[in-house]
């Protein structure tokens, strides 16, 4: 058996891969493929990869390729969502903020630099012409440190994935004033070079598990019910989830990549461009 390392957010998105492993289908390859959750997101992800403490990551597209140019040894191998993330722009239920413009100089919690919340906060403020300069960030690991940090006063806004939060919106106390889609596909999965360079065949037998699930994934019977009891969601939330969700089986395009890079270049979260094949395998 070959052990393979593979860490990912605790969401919807992933429940393919928790399929596949309860299956026992990388079993059936000889594949021992261990999932780590990481609540923590992106930015957690990029450190575990760089530290060599995970081989691969399902991953925010934007999150990785500003950490590969950053000097992350990693690839990425194939887009595992083609759809955008839908961002949902929150503040505390109590707070007295009613409008997207309210938030122009206030302080947003991010789960850690270089995570989803973190690079969004910023396209965010880019879309709605505020200074980026004046942004304030407050780190706050998790969704539970966002919810403590915006009903506190230490934060006044939080991105996060809106049907993960939408709980949070239904209970009061969170409430979404916006969204803000992502511009590209949302997840991709990224891979060690070193482990990629030793172990071609074994990713390739990995993705072709992965993508054969995704394929079928919204067909399987009663989906939305074990999507929503697992997650924590509303039938109805987790319906309208799926219609908008589309799983990839093929490479990051070069359009696609171009326009990551080129939006990080733009608002100086990198300092270099790099070649569409060096970051592609």
């Amino acid at each position: 058996m070959k052990t393979v390392r593979i860490a990912g957010v605790p969401e919807h998105f992933n429940l393919p891969w928790h399929l596949c492993i309860e299956n026992g289908e990388f079993d059936e390859v000889d594949i021992d493929l261990q999932w780590t959750d990481v609540p923590e997101g992106t930015g957690k992800m990029c450190q575990l990869l760089r530290d060599g403490e995970t081989d691969m990551a399902v991953i925010l597209t934007e999150g990785i390729v500003r950490d590969i140019a950053g000097g992350n040894d990693s690839s990425i191998v194939q887009v595992y969502v083609q759809s955008p993330l839908i961002w949902g722009i929150h503040v505390d239920a109590k707070s007295d903020y009613q409008q997207l413009s309210d938030l122009e100089n206030k302080k947003v919690a991010i789960s850690r630099m270089g995570s989803g919340s973190h690079l969004m906060a910023i396209v965010n403020a880019e879309n709605q012409n505020w200074n980026t300069q004046n942004l304030q960030f407050e780190i706050v690991n998790t969704i539970d440190g966002a919810v403590e940090a915006l009903s506190t006063g230490v934060a006044d806004y939080f991105m996060w994935e809106r049907f993960m939060t939408k709980p949070l919106v239904d209970k009061g106390i969170f409430r979404r004033i916006a969204d803000c889609p992502t511009p590209w596909p949302c997840f991709v999965i990224a891979v060690r070079n070193e482990f990629l360079k030793n172990n071609k065949h074994v990713v390739e037998q990995i993705l072709e598990i992965i993508n054969n699930t995704t394929i079928e994934f919204k067909n399987i019977p009663s989906i939305d019910r074990t999507l929503a009891s697992k997650y924590n969601q509303k039938q109805e939330d987790i319906q309208e989830w799926l219609k908008c969700t589309r799983w990839s089986q093929k490479k990051l395009d070069k359009p696609s990549f171009e326009k990551v890079q080129n939006q990080l270049f733009e608002l100086n979260l990198i300092d270099k461009k790099l070649d569409y094949e060096s970051v592609t395998k």
